[in-house]
């Protein structure tokens, strides 16, 4: 802090005399007791606050040559600590969403139109001078914020009451000194009336009122919740069973920990428990809110002078309260509170704790009593050391977000845009603090609609802009940005960096890659960060981040990091996942068809499908679906083209197994534009002929979600499109391939077509010496034989495939299931019912056992066929389009729509 002779350099040699007087430096004293106390709590309040020394040097010096200069002095007080809590506010993360009522007084009682601009000059010139250190220039511009507040009060009378109302509201603890002057209440800050001190300066020292003889009221501290409280129930139950009337008279403290991510929600929670419970804790209930005790600029993790203060505080408050009674050592606080709370039942409400420590000071001794703590860190040590009930505070879910909004907007309202209602609880998370924006902004917005504030928050680039008033910071951006400045430096760093990854969900690993570290000091730091209640883990050891942190997140990124770093850091992050797709689809199968070439990639990559404990390939796929989609997209629009087109290509066997078809149709998608554009930017013949190639696999391979969605004029043209690339690029492995493709397409729409389509790629794959490629043609060829008719002409070419499966070096178990399937419904076409069932029966069999419930349903329905044509057994035809109607259900609806009504048509 400023000494109090630094801030004499800035002073004038008269008002150094005046500063003499106030600091007690040299001779000086108010005649009598009451005056002996209030000069020392006068004096310890300027050597603290060098702002509030110039201003009252300034002043005072006005009032020492003005007769009867009490009023002045008055004036002079009310200025310097109103300017004290007003500059307060100009430096705090909430500037965004106080600067316009601030800029309205000041304009309403000064009539200066240039207000708002006048108040971000004095944020700016007090910023730079926190960022270099320079204290002194800190008080100037307090001191000058005095002056131009003394001028206002001289001039209004009633704008002293107004701004003490006002800054009640914006910043209770920290204006709580001024409130007091301007009330006349008893107050422990530089309150000056009336005594006279050496010198014949006249100011005003409050004497400290006398306790009332049975002690002070019942303290009733903790705030009263002003808006209707939603929800909740489960964490005031659990309240109840940690802090309640059963645990009230054990004769123990408790102590209860709500913890959660800003705001979701914690504060609100903790005062209506309060509320409720008034009647369980017979002497009070104290409050106390670290985050105004909180010194922004101390390193992460200080505590001490916050606890100190807290202490005070709740000293004050008990029996027996006094300035003069508290003593100066944390350790002499600590004791006296134990002794004042012994013979005591009170609640004291501790809000925005980050530190254990913060609490164990403040646990009071009297039998009954209780803590309950509010923290978005995670306190794990209060529950293990001291037995505290850890309660979790979620965002709220679909239902309870909806009845958030219709507490603030009325059920009508929500209920005649209930989707759209829906889709704003989703955008803000379920997070409260995001809803009450919402909600406001239907209020206050001119003919707003639900649906019209839905489509502008759809765009996550201005979500947190939207969720603001007035153009104001928004709410979300400043509870975060009070956690994100309490982080280390690295941590924060990590925080940023992930802001940038396009999914909330992700790994260590992909964490580490972001941040360009080891796995190690990643896992390191992403712990500091869910003990910051900024990330979250999750059963399977990945980690997820809000979608609205991860927005606050991101626009820190945008701030704070060099601009190239986002393209390195998604180039860094699609070449993991690349590397890691590529080996789970290698895993899965070797000696699959691929365009790309990632041998010198994979050759020095560690295989976790590989290693004992390692993840099941196609698990992984399944778990990082979302993430890996949202990677193509991101590195799509930077134009990391080839790494799209080869992501998109080592992605596709998740979908050959399990068929979701509108993420399958948008890889593909992204991955064939990527091709395309690859191939534009070449410099050399062999990658534009690789690109080509790729394009043409991907654009092939894009027909089959196509169809299955029932776009099939747009999935024939795309295997059109995709046989003149392949023809182009000159790879007759892939061009064997797109043929494949255009033979099932043309096997459904130009049935004449089809088999002679399959027998040039087979001719092809022959000639590529593509064994798999052979065998797989020759399935698709016996089946479109059967469908022409040639029954035993397609029963010699299926029996060939199934020798060539068996052959392999590599067995596919899936693929041989489908030749036997294919077998089976030949069997039946021939008249042979039993060796058709047997065929269907054990394929249905391994297609369940290989995870390859697509096939298994279409079994299904052949197998229903065969027996539903030898006829009378119903309920086995019955069972098995049932079973193929499950199947199909979750991911292909126009397929268990037409089994529906075949079920239907056998109801009758």
């Amino acid at each position: 802090m400023l000494e109090v002779a630094d801030a004499f350099l800035v002073l004038s040699f008269e008002e150094r005399l005046v500063a003499v007087e106030i600091t007690g430096f040299d001779v000086g004293c108010c005649t009598g007791e009451a005056g002996k106390a209030g000069t020392r709590r006068q004096r310890a309040q300027m050597r603290g606050c060098p702002g509030l020394l110039y201003g009252w040097c300034r002043t005072s010096l006005r009032s020492w040559k003005h007769e009867g200069g009490c009023v002045e002095t008055e004036l002079a007080a009310l200025a310097a600590s109103g300017a004290q809590a007003f500059v307060g506010l100009l430096v705090t993360e909430a500037f965004g969403q106080v600067k316009g009522r601030l800029a309205r007084f000041l304009r309403r009682r000064a009539g200066d139109e240039t207000a708002e601009s006048e108040l971000q000059a004095a944020r700016a010139e007090l910023g730079r001078a926190r960022s270099a250190g320079d204290e002194r220039a800190q008080a100037v511009v307090q001191a000058r914020w005095a002056q131009r507040l003394e001028g206002i009060f001289r001039e209004d009378p009633d704008a002293a009451p107004e701004l003490a109302r006002l800054l009640s509201e914006l910043a209770p603890d920290a204006s709580r000194t001024f409130v007091s002057l301007v009330s006349g209440g008893v107050n422990y800050g530089p309150a000056f009336q009336g005594s006279h001190i050496h010198g014949g300066i006249v100011f005003n020292v409050q004497s400290a009122q006398p306790p009332a003889p049975d002690g002070p009221d019942r303290p009733d501290q903790v705030p009263v919740v002003t808006t209707r409280f939603s929800n909740r129930r489960a964490e005031l139950g659990a309240l109840d069973a940690a802090l309640g009337v059963a645990r009230s008279g054990r004769g123990s403290v408790d102590i209860g920990v709500l913890e959660g991510l800003p705001g979701v929600g914690k504060t609100a929670t903790a005062w209506r428990w309060a509320e409720q419970a008034r009647d369980r804790f017979p002497d009070g209930q104290l409050y106390v809110d670290f985050a105004a005790l909180r010194d922004p600029s101390a390193p992460a993790g200080t505590v001490g002078a916050d606890v100190s203060e807290a202490l005070a505080m709740c000293l004050r408050s008990l029996p027996g309260g006094a300035d003069n009674d508290i003593p100066n050592s944390l350790a002499a606080r600590t004791n006296l509170f134990r002794s004042r709370s012994a013979d005591l039942r009170i609640l004291l409400v501790l809000d925005d704790v980050n530190q254990p420590s913060q609490v164990r000071a403040l646990i009071p001794k009297g039998p009954g009593s209780a803590v309950l703590v509010t923290s978005q860190g995670r306190l794990g040590e209060l529950a293990v050391s001291d037995g505290a009930r850890l309660i979790s505070v979620k965002p709220l879910d679909a239902h309870g977000g909806l009845a958030l909004l219709a507490d603030r907007l009325g059920e009508a309202a929500v209920e005649a845009e209930r989707e759209a209602a829906s889709r704003l609880v989703e955008l803000c998370g379920g997070l409260p603090v995001a809803l009450q924006v919402v909600a406001a902004r239907l209020v206050t917005g001119d003919g707003l609609t639900m649906e019209e504030l839905s489509g502008e928050l759809e765009d996550e680039a201005g979500r947190l802009a939207g969720l603001s008033l007035f153009g104001e910071e928004s709410p979300v951006s400043a509870v975060l940005g009070s956690s994100y400045r309490l982080l280390p430096q690295d941590a924060a760093r990590v925080y940023r960096l992930l802001g940038w990854l396009p999914t909330g969900v992700f790994d260590a690993g992909v964490a580490a890659v972001a941040a360009d570290m080891d796995t190690g000091r990643a896992k390191r730091l992403l712990g500091v960060l869910v003990k910051a209640s900024l990330v979250e883990t999750m059963r399977n050891g990945r980690y997820r981040m809000h979608d609205l942190v991860r927005l606050h997140a991101r626009e820190r990124a945008v701030e704070e990091e060099a601009e190239t770093e986002y393209a390195a850091l998604m180039k860094r992050v699609g070449t993991h996942y690349l590397v890691l797709t590529a080996l789970a689809d290698r895993a899965l199968r070797e000696d699959r068809l691929r365009v790309a070439d990632l041998s010198a990639l994979l050759r020095d990559a560690d295989n976790p499908f590989t290693t004992a404990g390692g993840p099941a390939p196609l698990d992984w796929m399944d778990a990082e679906r979302p993430a890996v989609l949202a990677v193509l997209r991101a590195a799509g629009r930077l134009g990391l083209h080839t790494v799209v087109w080869q992501l998109a290509e080592a992605f596709t066997p998740l979908f050959l197994h399990r068929r979701y078809l509108g993420a399958w149709k948008e890889s593909l998608e992204l991955g064939a534009v990527a091709a395309a554009a690859a191939a534009a930017s070449a410099s050399t013949a062999e990658e534009i002929a690789r690109a080509t190639a790729a394009e043409a696999r991907l654009r092939s391979l894009l027909s089959r979600p196509l169809l299955d969605l029932g776009e099939n004029e747009r999935a024939g043209e795309e295997l059109e499109r995709a046989a003149a690339l392949a023809e182009v690029a000159g790879d007759l492995r892939v061009y064997a391939s797109v043929l494949e493709f255009l033979g099932r397409y043309r096997e459904r729409f130009e049935p004449a077509r089809a088999v002679e389509t399959f027998r040039l790629a087979l001719e092809l794959n022959e000639r590529a010496e593509e064994a798999r490629g052979v065998a797989i043609v020759s399935l698709f060829l016996g089946c479109a034989q059967d469908a022409q008719g040639d029954h035993t002409e397609a029963m010699v070419t299926l029996r060939r495939a199934e020798r060539d499966f068996a052959a392999m070096g590599e067995a596919d178990r899936r693929m041989a299931a489908r030749v036997s399937a294919a077998i089976g419904v030949v069997h039946g076409h021939l008249g042979e019912t039993e060796e058709a069932v047997r065929e269907l029966r054990g394929a249905i069999q391994v297609l369940k056992d290989e995870g390859a419930r697509h096939y298994e349903a279409q079994a299904l329905e052949q197998l229903a066929d065969v027996v539903e044509g030898a006829g009378g057994q119903e309920d086995l035809v019955r069972e098995y389009l049932d079973r193929a109607q499950a199947i199909y259900a979750p991911v292909d609806r126009t397929r268990a729509e037409n089994v529906r009504r075949r079920l239907a048509d056998l109801d009758g």
